[in-house]
């Protein structure tokens, strides 16, 4: 998960101190020897008695197998307790060094492939590196054992992302919901249930539904399992797989072309403005008086409107007679440029495209802006009014795509702020590749350390990832998340909720084809019936109630909260109750 602009960029993340700490806790696991006890090192000396029973494996031998031949292993709880908090925070580690390297990248080369291609892909990268090394692990029959530690983790990125983390930005980000839309940095209401709130934009919906379809492949690869059938499991993995692959490359297409959308997006609502603004400074010219008693375009009118602008009376109005026309508009919450006013008029109007407008285009173009104004009026349901209140209702309809859009200019000022863009670039490559060694180095370890340490509680090691390993690879993101959401500002809370989803996309295709090719390829078994329920039910509740609306008041970060514990409590009911594992 990428969390880009969350504040772990060169002047937040102090990497020489982090580095030189990661390179001496490898230079001290590299010196260290593993040791074999016939009796348990903090034993009272009474065998089988005290805390020995709890703290030994309870294997045959005592014995434990070194990870790479020369990093510490242990045959006690506290032992592996201790393991899983080390190389958990490596892992934490190098999932912020791979966050502040995608920021830095991405300030330098913004949107497009980097943005959209490159960096979610790393953002995702610790994840997929973990659920790799779970199900490659030794035989068949250990892989098949340890792959829960796989699914473990990539149900409880989804779930914790989409409840704790998502409910959280939304009281860390409130302010004061006010006709369906959060006024930035006012806080006034305090925990108001229903009037405080955060409000989002129209691409984050998008980005919602994008992450409710993302969980396809784990409804197929569940097909054989709803039919109770014990043929064809094999196949159902392999059509996932390639349904996950599919969305997976659908979804980066998606994320290096979306600036452009978004930029069309912009010109569209921009030229409403301009149609706006333009009808009314006519119907000021005009007295009011542009439609006729049946409520249609009067032409006339505006034929004399034409001759009173046509200065030179030449019969076509050139771009400086246009921009004479325009200037002092007020173009509503957008400051507009009087030239690409004009340019937006010609485009519309001069249909001969000889850069001047004349009579009979002027008087067209003009009719069809007004009739154009006047589905506004239809649309909410007050048509046979032939006033020129219509323009009333253009403007609240232009006002509110407006706001869904948030088509407010992102500030550049990061970016010009960059004095040394090749000493950046180099830096967050470095830290690119020093946050991938560090996690292709010690997944492995970390799923050890998690399979001995459910084997000596007889904890289940879903449990012990789906809480721990999110934990350690998403909480960098997730503190920098919940900072960037207390900005208090509508489009803060907007890329947070987006960057919330992306990740949780990424997870469910890119995670997930890694486990279903693991799956595939080793010939395991797939009975993960409870935990894909899990993620179902998350992402179905948290993405259908974002993809329709875009002001998410108080009392919904309860019930996102809430989903948490009834997810565990859903697993283990499933699992324990049910017998679904």
């Amino acid at each position: 998960m990428n969390m880009s602009g969350f504040g772990f960029g060169s002047g937040s993340l102090n990497w020489h101190r982090s580095l030189f700490l990661i390179l001496w806790l490898v230079i001290l696991c590299g010196h260290a020897h593993a040791r074999f006890f016939t009796q348990d090192p903090v034993s009272d000396g009474v065998s089988g008695n005290g805390w020995s029973n709890f703290l030994r494996l309870p294997r045959g031998e005592s014995a434990c197998e070194q990870s790479y031949g020369f990093l510490p292993c242990t045959s006690t709880v506290l032992g592996n307790l201790f393991l899983i908090i080390v190389y958990g925070f490596l892992m934490f580690k190098a999932a912020t060094f791979l966050s502040g390297g995608s920021e830095l990248l991405l300030e330098i080369l913004g949107p497009g492939i980097v943005g959209g291609l490159f960096l979610p892909i790393l953002g995702a990268l610790p994840d997929a590196m973990l659920i790799l090394v779970s199900g490659l692990s030794g035989s068949v029959e250990t892989a098949q054992s340890q792959v829960s530690v796989g699914m473990g983790l990539l149900a409880g990125s989804t779930v914790l992302l989409l409840t704790i983390i998502w409910g959280t930005c939304v009281i860390v980000g409130k302010c004061d919901i006010e006709d369906s839309r959060a006024i930035d940095s006012q806080d006034t209401r305090g925990f108001s249930l229903t009037g405080s709130g955060v409000s989002t934009d129209i691409w984050t919906s998008y980005a919602a539904r994008i992450m409710v379809i993302s969980v396809l492949p784990f409804v197929i690869v569940q097909f054989p399992q709803i039919l109770n059938s014990t043929s064809g499991r094999h196949l159902a993995v392999l059509i996932a797989l390639i349904v996950s692959i599919s969305l997976l490359v659908a979804y980066c297409l998606y994320q290096i072309f979306q600036p452009w959308i978004q930029r069309r997006k912009l010109a569209y609502i921009k030229h409403k403005h301009v149609i706006l603004g333009f009808l009314t400074h006519l119907k000021e010219r005009s007295l009011g008086k542009l439609l006729t008693d049946t409520g249609e375009p009067d032409k006339e009118v505006v034929r004399k409107l034409f001759t009173t602008i046509d200065e030179d009376e030449d019969g076509s109005l050139t771009h400086n007679e246009l921009r004479a026309l325009v200037i002092g508009i007020e173009f509503g919450e957008i400051d507009l440029d009087h030239d690409d006013a004009v340019k937006s008029i010609m485009s519309d109007f001069d249909t001969s495209g000889n850069q001047l407008v004349d009579q009979d285009e002027f008087v067209n173009g003009v009719c069809r802006w007004l009739q154009r104004a006047q589905r506004a009026r239809v649309r909410s349901g007050d048509a046979g009014s032939h006033t020129m209140r219509f323009l009333s209702d253009f403007h609240t309809e232009t006002k509110r795509e407006h706001d869904l859009l948030d088509v407010g200019e992102h500030s550049n000022e990061e970016a010009a702020g960059i004095e040394n863009a090749k000493l950046t670039s180099i830096k967050a490559v470095m830290l690119l590749i020093l946050g991938t060694i560090i996690a292709a180095a010690f997944a492995d370890p970390l799923v050890d350390a998690v399979h001995n340490f459910s084997e000596a509680t007889s904890i289940p090691a879903f449990f012990i990832s789906f809480i721990a390993l999110p934990l350690a690879t998403n909480s960098s993101e997730a503190v920098s998340a919940i900072i960037f959401a207390s900005r208090d500002k509508r489009q803060t809370a907007s890329l947070t909720f987006s960057e919330l989803y992306g990740a949780v996309t990424m997870n469910n295709v890119l995670c997930l084809s890694v486990f279903l090719a693991l799956v595939y390829v080793r010939g395991l078994t797939w009975n993960f019936s409870s935990e894909v329920l899990v993620i179902l039910v998350v992402c179905f509740v948290v993405g259908a109630f974002a993809s329709f609306r875009t002001v998410f008041p108080l009392w919904t970060s309860i019930l996102a909260i809430l989903l948490y514990p009834f997810s565990l409590a859903l697993v283990y009911v499933l699992d324990y109750f049910f017998g679904w594992s």
